[in-house]
């Protein structure tokens, strides 16, 4: 696919410095970048490699003033990172939704209906009664259960497991080997030391714009009628665990390896790292920031708080505690200096 330097301006809403007609295929970094390619230097470490580029364009900043002669044509943006990213973001878009039509074998059941420009690749699944929205993607060994519903401009990866009454929004993307839906972790301990499984009737809803990366799992909620829930522009990470009735607000990002307990419930906005442990019942307010492999075991609804540690406690008490914790061997040889030149003062011969 190839683009004018012309069309990739309007796009990024950028001036052209050079060959207007110009043509680009692909992007790439600056210091790799090969002719029928596009750039971006937005750090002024890269600026040596705008001068020995062979990219046919380079995104810069509207005030760049280039110190020696260039060979590439400039896009002049406000902001060069933002704008290469929406570039990107649209050649994902163009690269991602390229596929159509029905590919065999596969399968929909009774009741079942999907929108135009639908791709579903081989031996893709889709039960009864379930709805898919426009321009919908349904990579190959796909499994949608009965009564799901996925809204339009959505991509669903291969290998993908939607169990039955899974609601999924516009404009998501679920990536390989995820389940969602499965049944929630709950069991009731009995008498003689055995556990009875507790049937788990609800389901998943996941809003718009939510992305979720492979090998997540989301459990559905446990009563019929109730829901887990993953609300509009959530990123999930991959590896991931969400445990039943669980509910993530709006534009939640969490990293890999994270696990959230049954019925939780975080705020929107939130920014949670990499191995976090969540309990279970919990509620963490809108703005709560955690970080990397912190066990939060008690609710911090106020929000607008930065969580670390295992047990969590706010950021800033975490480091002063933690300058005492790292000195400690230090801390433990003074002290037994201090005792032995204390038993060793004349009052104690």
């Amino acid at each position: 696919m190839e683009f004018t330097v012309s069309q990739i301006a309007d796009l990024v809403g950028g001036e052209v410095q050079g060959d207007k007609r110009a043509k680009v295929r692909m992007l790439a970094k600056i210091q790799e970048a090969k002719n029928g390619q596009i750039s971006f230097l937005s750090n002024p470490k890269y600026e040596n490699f705008i001068y020995v580029t062979e990219a046919s364009a380079v995104i810069v900043d509207k005030n760049f003033e280039a110190k020696k002669p260039l060979g590439t044509t400039l896009i002049r943006v406000k902001d060069p990172y933002s704008s290469f990213t929406l570039l990107l973001e649209e050649y994902y878009k163009i690269i991602s939704f390229q596929k159509l039509g029905i590919e065999e074998p596969s399968f929909v059941g009774e009741g079942s209906t999907y929108g135009e420009q639908v791709y579903r690749g081989a031996f893709s699944y889709i039960g009864k009664n379930t709805q898919i929205g426009k321009n919908v993607k349904i990579y190959p060994q796909t499994f949608i259960g009965d009564n799901c519903t996925i809204g339009d401009n959505s991509i669903i990866h291969a290998g993908v497991k939607l169990y039955n009454n899974t609601k999924v929004g516009n404009y998501c993307v679920i990536h390989s080997g995820s389940v969602i839906g499965s049944a929630g972790f709950g069991f009731a301990p009995q008498e003689d030391g055995s556990y009875k499984t507790i049937p788990q009737m609800g389901n998943v809803i996941i809003g718009n714009h939510v992305d979720i990366g492979a090998n997540t799992v989301i459990d559905c909620a446990t009563f019929h009628g109730d829901s887990t829930k993953i609300n509009d522009g959530v990123k999930l990470d991959n590896l991931i665990q969400v445990a039943h009735n669980v509910s993530i607000g709006d534009n939640t990002v969490i990293a890999a390896q994270s696990g959230i307990s049954g019925s939780t419930t975080i705020g929107s906005s939130s920014v949670i790292a990499g191995q976090v442990g969540i309990a279970g019942h919990l509620e963490l307010g809108d703005r709560t920031s955690i970080g990397a492999q912190s066990g939060i075991g008690k609710s911090v609804p106020k929000g607008n708080v930065k969580l670390m540690g295992s047990p969590g406690f706010e950021l800033l008490a975490y480091h002063k505690s933690y300058a005492v914790f790292k000195n400690l061997p230090d801390l433990s040889r003074r002290l037994k200096q201090l005792e032995e030149k204390i038993l060793n003062l004349p009052s104690f011969q």
